[in-house]
């Protein structure tokens, strides 16, 4: 719809009926139902199907006209089939109930009766004036509601980046990664068909949502693709957004097509949109989560100049190479620093950025090193590699057949401490100072459990999984910064 519309009973409803709800485990009815009960929404949870009776504690009511007369239900999660969804509306306008979620198919993409079908559903929506959400959606998210009204898992943790997405799948790939990750959801939404209410609404609900920093969205077709660029840049002077587009090529249009009833837009258009209104384009998904993620756990990008710090030559040549690729600068090694840095570490250093330890690290180089290089004021932003090393081989030891004798057990935890407080420096360095320090190591990925890793996630940041992908993120940061500045000067 092309009004602003009160999306809070979407994702802050009071309580909550799904409709259609199942005793049978495999049924999207049940699994709704659980999973709001699981993730612990704290209102009242109703259900309704023909039988009645009670499921997971909830009790079951023939229909939503039969929910108590004090029952206060602002959201209905809908599992029933599309025939039966015009007299489910009617009933949640005459409980008083705001906004319906429609997880049924066989509208918009299954063809000219279910289009009709759909344009039918919405006109009646707006006439009863209930949100419509979907159809043909998996579910809504929202951490500072503890709702998890969705027909799939994962639930996320709790975070600032606000998630809408034409394609089911790509909600739950996102939270999926903030599991993994643990740089967490704030909102999250399945739009589905998009029907009446479309990605630009969730974006612009993000924008004014406090609980929400960043907008990461995935978008396959627009119908208005002009009304969706004005919108997209009042959104983008609030927040950053990021974007994936499917339906690139031809044959992604076709599946677009076939999948939501999206109308795929043309790819080199939606570009210039995109660049235009400030938002920020990913090539995957992915990027598009790291993007994100660096947007909600660190602090603004004021320059393009980075530092580069690194336990060995090899990685950081190749991040310069990726820096060097990218519109961001690293930085020529100014002479105080470097006579400071010079103090530090012993003749063998690279004297130069990168900043390479070449092995000649102690116990307190690296976070004395991390202080004075990110506190210089001509740098902008550190990216720094060799992250967990220590307790790698801190893993190999605790396997091996010596352990824990031969003054194992003492080195292993030194290890292990050494690579927390380290992870922890590049955090507290970070904060103090408002620059962003992004750490990457393969071992994120290689050995979640590892103590340098670990402690990246527990400090709430994204620990990258490479340093290109680190830089590229660090690059869309830039972007973001210097269209600020542009909007910012011509204002």
């Amino acid at each position: 719809m092309s009004e602003v519309r009160d999306l809070t009973p979407l994702f802050a409803p009071r309580g909550v009926v799904v409709v259609g709800a199942s005793s049978h485990p495999g049924k999207f009815g049940f699994v709704a139902l659980h999973n709001l009960r699981a993730a612990g929404f704290p209102g009242a949870v109703f259900a309704t199907n023909r039988d009645g009776g009670e499921i997971l504690g909830a009790p079951v009511y023939a229909s939503v006209d039969e929910l108590p007369a004090d029952a206060v239900v602002d959201l209905a999660f809908v599992c029933t089939p599309a025939g039966a969804n015009p007299e489910v509306l009617r009933s949640c306008a005459r409980r008083g109930i705001r906004a319906a979620f429609i997880a049924s198919a066989g509208y918009g993409e299954a063809g000219d009766d279910g289009r009709r079908a759909q344009d039918e559903l919405v006109a009646l929506a707006d006439e009863l004036d209930i949100v419509l959400a979907g159809p043909n959606g998996q579910g809504v998210v929202s951490t500072p509601a503890s709702l998890c009204a969705q027909i799939v898992a994962p639930y996320p943790p709790a975070g600032r980046i606000g998630i809408a997405s034409q394609s089911g799948n790509f909600v739950s790939s996102f939270m999926n990664l903030a599991v993994a990750s643990g740089v967490g959801i704030s909102r999250a939404v399945s739009a589905g068909n998009a029907a009446a209410v479309g990605i630009a609404d969730y974006l612009e609900y993000f924008a004014d949502d406090p609980e929400t920093s960043v907008a990461l969205a995935y978008v396959e077709g627009l119908v208005d693709g002009r009304a969706f660029a004005e919108r997209l840049r009042a959104v983008t002077e609030r927040i950053p957004v990021v974007l994936v587009k499917g339906g690139a090529t031809a044959g992604g249009q076709r599946a677009a097509a076939s999948h939501t009833g999206a109308l795929a837009s043309d790819d080199r258009v939606f570009d210039g949109v995109c660049r235009q209104a400030g938002a920020l384009r990913a090539a995957s998904i992915e990027e598009a989560f790291e993007v994100a993620a660096t947007f909600a756990t660190q602090p603004p990008l004021a320059g393009n100049r980075v530092a580069v710090l690194t336990t060995a030559g090899g990685w950081g040549v190749v991040t310069a190479d990726a820096i060097h690729r990218s519109s961001l600068s690293l930085l020529a090694l100014p002479d105080d620093l470097r006579a400071a840095i010079d103090e530090k570490l012993p003749p063998r250093w690279s004297r130069n950025n990168p900043i390479d330890f070449a092995g000649s690290e102690t116990r307190d180089t690296i976070p004395e090193v991390l202080d004075l290089v990110t506190a210089h004021p001509e740098v902008d932003a550190v990216v720094m590699l060799g992250l967990g090393i220590q307790s790698n081989q801190a893993r190999l030891m605790r396997a091996g057949a010596f352990y824990p004798d031969h003054g194992l057990e003492r080195i292993v935890a030194y290890h292990e401490r050494q690579d927390a407080r380290f992870a922890q420096a590049a955090a507290e360095a970070s904060e103090r100072t408002g620059k962003p320090v992004l750490v990457a190591t393969e071992l994120a990925f290689a050995d979640p459990d590892n103590a340098g890793p670990r402690t990246v996630r527990e400090s709430g940041r994204l620990c990258y999984l490479s340093a290109e992908r680190a830089v590229r993120a660090l690059e869309h940061c830039w972007h973001d910064a210097r269209h600020r500045a542009r909007r910012a000067a011509s204002s």
